[in-house]
């Protein structure tokens, strides 16, 4: 799939595990030098990530290990505090571009856009603080944008800033942070599931405008169907038009001096600059998640966020007569867990799920 998916003009690939595999074999015809890598791992292996790292030997190989966002997420560490740290740092002394901080976890839980910002920039420094100044160059960032256009372009750009901003307090310059952005899951829908083709042209043109480093778009049928080639290759074919045919591969920097994108920046900046410093105020990003007050402060966000949202076709200008029963392949809801956590954890949720569940039942109903 792979390399058919470079064959067929993709330029990077991410592949993720969740068990130790035969990375030779994987790369065998793949030109690890002439394309961009990311792995997410499932689990936490300083021996094996630093093997595949030294195996690549690429500076265009990101790893997307983040034991903090896995925390956060899940509501347990990999192992424990202690242990995740240690090997964490095995891992950053060996290796590059090998920590990730996932932002699109608060994307996808429904945090405001000051919010995603302000944590993505506090969960970063508790790299800093633990590490040292020389984990920053070693520390990239997954986000997720949405469907709001102008704001999720001047998102990525505002991130940029703060990130210099909080790295000149260590004394760090002339870095910039890459960014592998996707498009957002939470307002994809099951129903009138073309609209999402729109929603993530228009996610991945935000993505483009921002000033992504890497860009991987999602399939319109992602969240009810397993992974096909008809899926897979619209998704590619998107950006493909968007670099090729709408030559935005032409540009660098496009929204620069763009007034209206350039004050949204800022305002989004200070904004999410007070919340940061906030946080640090208050013990920092691992004791705000421990005592429960980032996912008190999401959870208030998403709720707002889930009354306010117009998805068309699902909430507003429904297909009555739109059936979907017989198309799932996948659950496409959030699944209950019985597992007990340390902290209680941030759940990724679309925000259609509670009126997609009501119009799956009246369609067992109404046969």
């Amino acid at each position: 799939m792979a390399i058919d998916a470079l064959k067929r003009g993709a330029n990077a690939i991410l592949f993720k595990a969740n068990a130790i595999f035969d990375y030779k074999k994987l790369l065998l015809d793949i030109s690890v030098k002439n394309v961009s890598l990311h792995f997410h791992f499932s689990f936490l292996d300083a021996e094996f990530q630093t093997e595949v790292a030294n195996y690549i030997n690429s500076d265009t190989t990101f790893f997307q290990t983040d034991i903090i966002g896995n925390l956060a997420a899940t509501g347990n560490w990999f192992f424990n505090f202690k242990e995740d740290v240690t090997i964490l740092d095995k891992i950053q002394k060996k290796s590059n571009n090998c920590i990730a901080v996932s932002a699109d976890l608060y994307q996808n839980t429904g945090a405001t856009i000051t919010q995603q910002l302000a944590y993505t920039l506090a969960h970063a420094n508790e790299y800093l603080n633990h590490f040292g100044e020389v984990a920053a160059k070693k520390i990239h960032f997954t986000f997720s944008v949405g469907s709001n256009y102008f704001f999720e372009i001047a998102k990525l750009r505002a991130f940029r800033i703060l990130w210099s901003t909080l790295l000149e307090e260590y004394n760090i310059s002339n870095f910039d942070a890459h960014l592998f952005v996707l498009p957002s899951h939470r307002n994809k829908t099951l129903y009138d599931y073309n609209v999402n083709l729109l929603r993530t042209t228009t996610e991945c043109m935000s993505a483009i405008l921002g000033g992504a480093n890497t860009i991987s778009n999602i399939s319109y049928d992602t969240i009810y169907q397993k992974s096909n080639e008809f899926g897979e290759r619209i998704a590619r074919n998107q950006l493909l038009i968007l670099q090729q045919e709408s030559s935005l591969n032409r540009g660098q920097n496009i929204a620069d001096g763009t007034y209206y994108i350039e004050s949204i920046t800022h305002q989004l900046a200070e904004k999410a600059l007070l919340i940061f410093k906030e946080i640090e105020k208050n013990g920092g990003f691992l004791k705000q998640l421990k005592t429960g007050a980032i996912q008190k402060k999401i959870n208030n966000s998403a709720f707002k966020e889930e009354k306010e949202t117009r998805l068309l076709g699902t909430n507003f200008q429904q297909n009555k007569n739109d059936r979907m029963q017989q198309n799932l392949e996948l659950y496409p809801f959030v699944k209950k867990r019985s597992i007990k956590t340390l902290i209680s954890p941030l759940t990724r949720k679309r925000i259609s799920e509670p009126l997609e569940k009501e119009r799956l039942r009246s369609e067992k109903r109404t046969k």
